[in-house]
Parts: C-alpha cells; structure tokens; sequence
C-alpha cells in the first residue's frame, strides 16, 4: 500500500523535526500536529519507557487529552495490571508497530470500559516507538463517535514513523542537562500502596522524588508511572511474569532515578501492599541506556566503551584491530553524536551531568553524595 501525498509530506517534515535537538514536549508538538494532517485525532497520549523493561517512565498529553490526568492511576493499573492483545508491551515484540484498536480487538476492556465512559473516545491507534530493536516510547491517539475508524493507511503511516519519531524520543531524552538538586532526600524514597491500589504511605524525602517525576508543570503527581509499576507488580506476583519490575526514568531536572516495586502477600494469600522504592541511578545502571541512546555503531560502542576505561588512541587501536586514524575517525562520530568536543566531555556526558558538580562533595554513609555542590 502506497502512502498518499499528504503522508509523504509528513514522513519528512517529522524526519527533520526528530533530528532538530528538541526537548521531548516540543519535539512532540510539533511531531503531532504535523501527523494531524494525515491522521486526524482528538486527543493523544504518548508515553516515555524504559527500553530494557518497557515500563512508563512518563507521560505527555496532547489535543482534548492536555491537562486531563485524573485517570491516569487507572489506566496504568488496566494498561500494566491486565493482559491484552493490544497493550504496548505486547505491540513492542511484533513486526508492525502500530494497530488500530476497534479494529483488531473489539472486545477491548481497556477501550469500552475505560476510554469511552472517562473520555468518550470509541476508538484508538496505538504505535510503538522503536528503532535498532529498542523501544523508547509509545503514543495512542484518539476518535470519537461521528468520525471514521482508524484504518489501514493509519496504520501504515504510523508504523512508518516508529522509528523516526523513536529518534525523537532518545535525544529528546538527553536534551536537558542535569540541575543538581539544593537539598538532596537522603537515601532511597518508599511509597507504599495497600491492597486496594491506594497511596497510603511515604517515607522523607518521597514528596520530592515524585515531584521530579512529574515530566509536566501542571501534574499533581506522576500516578501512571506509579500504577504502571504496581500492576506490574501484581502481575508478577500471580506468577504471569517473571521479573519484578524496575524502570529508569530521567527526571524533570535531568536527574536518572531508579524505580523498583515489590509486592508483598497478605495473611490470607490474597493481593497485598506493594513497596516502590525511588532512588538515584549509579553509574552501571545509567550508561548502557545513555549510550544506546546516542545511536552508536556497533564499532562506535566498541570505541567508546575503550574510552570510559581510559584507553588511549594507539591501546584502542591494538584491541580493536584498527588503525589510529580509523580510531579517530570513529572517536569524531561520537562525539558528534554525543555533542560533545573531546574524551573528556564524553566521559563526563555519559558518566552523568548530574555526577559532575558534585564532585567533592560530602559523601555519606551509604557511599553517595549528601549535599549538592
């Protein structure tokens, strides 16, 4: 199936705006109000995950949607609690990223007793974000009663721009630089949910680990990601998946935190509390996700991962097989994929922003740094 003129015209407008160096929400603005003209929506919702383990990490709400996150808590729990054949994890492992909802699965509880009672939406079309394999996000657009259902050329497209709009997503990613924070929690922050998926506890310092979550200023709290975390807890402790989940999520002040949830079983067997423990990411937690966000090479990587040993020219060089004017023909790649200038900002980019002002700093007792520089 061939794409029309006007889808065309928006592969390459949305092409250029991936690779323009946006932070994520105007890169998505205007992403989105370029696909409006091929596929007409009401509203949008696109979503930031964790590559390795596909969580939520975020969300961003466009058209009708903006502004509106009262229900997110819900979805997440429906979106990551429940099976269906339509959810993005599922839609991250086939070939054809993107599937009109109403279409492929009109049974859906997600669509007929969650989107059309909260929002009046009757029909969907979702899309992973993915390219060299990874999926860096995900977005669901929306139609309502009185106009047509999404269809093939829909999907067409959509799935067309799954990995240019995934460019987007990475760099968007990296785009703000790390804010260290005036009065740092000290160690981890635990949020607690009971059995009736409700907030019922939190330790000092959670207030403001959930703040930096929040990717939008007028979000009270960050509930889907939240929710996202506890339904997968809950599926995990029935035994339907087999990693608790963990996701890493870049703050709105550009600070890598780690989140981890852990269900706990009641006295009488049934679905109890479930623990979400906040943190900040260590090195060997982040620089995998920071580098395989640059789009490296293969031999790219090779060099770079040389590079944060400390490695000289000639030494990469020997290892690798090459020459030093190959090395350094690789090394400029990089960097300018990195946007950075010498092996120095590349260490201290992919080593964290958010590392660098600290560095001689008080350190506590659990090995990490206590007060900002």
């Amino acid at each position: 199936m061939a794409l029309d003129l006007t889808a065309q015209r928006v592969l390459r407008d949305v092409e250029v705006v991936s690779r323009a160096g946006l932070e994520l929400e105007p890169f998505l603005d205007e992403a989105l109000t370029s696909i409006q003209r091929a596929v007409p929506h009401l509203g949008a919702c696109v979503g930031t995950v964790d590559p390795s383990t596909l969580l939520l990490t975020g969300t961003l709400k466009f058209g009708d949607l903006h502004g509106q996150d009262s229900h997110d808590h819900e979805w997440g729990l429906i979106e990551y609690g429940e099976w269906e054949d339509t959810t993005f994890i599922e839609l991250a492992h086939r070939a054809v990223p993107s599937t009109a909802v109403r279409s492929v699965d009109p049974g859906s509880y997600r669509l007929n007793e969650f989107m059309v009672p909260r929002y009046g939406y009757t029909d969907e079309i979702r899309t992973v974000l993915r390219d060299h394999g990874q999926v860096w996000g995900a977005i669901a657009m929306f139609r309502a009663d009185g106009q047509p259902a999404f269809d093939d050329h829909d999907v067409e497209l959509l799935s067309a721009l799954s990995e240019t709009m995934s460019v987007g997503m990475r760099l968007g990613l990296l785009c703000r630089l790390a804010e260290v924070p005036e009065v740092p929690p000290t160690g981890p922050a635990v949020v607690m949910v009971d059995s009736a998926n409700r907030i019922v506890q939190r330790s000092t310092g959670a207030e403001h680990r959930l703040d930096q979550l929040k990717i939008a200023d007028h979000q009270t709290e960050p509930t889907g990601i939240l929710a996202a975390l506890v339904g997968s807890a809950r599926r995990y402790a029935r035994g339907e998946t087999t990693q608790p989940p963990r996701c890493r999520v870049r703050s709105r002040d550009g600070i890598w935190l780690v989140l981890h949830a852990s269900p706990m079983t009641a006295r009488d067997g049934g679905a109890g509390d479930v623990v979400i423990t906040i943190e900040e990411a260590r090195p060997p937690e982040i620089v995998p996700l920071v580098v395989a966000a640059f789009d490296l090479t293969e031999r790219e990587r090779a060099v770079t991962e040389r590079v944060l040993q400390g490695l000289d020219t000639k030494e990469i060089a020997a290892s690798l097989h090459l020459s030093a004017y190959t090395v350094q023909d690789h090394l400029k790649s990089v960097f300018e994929k990195a946007s950075v200038r010498s092996r120095r900002e590349l260490i201290a980019r992919v080593y964290f922003d958010q590392y660098v002002p600290r560095m001689g700093t008080d350190i506590g007792p659990d090995g990490w740094f206590t007060t900002a520089g």
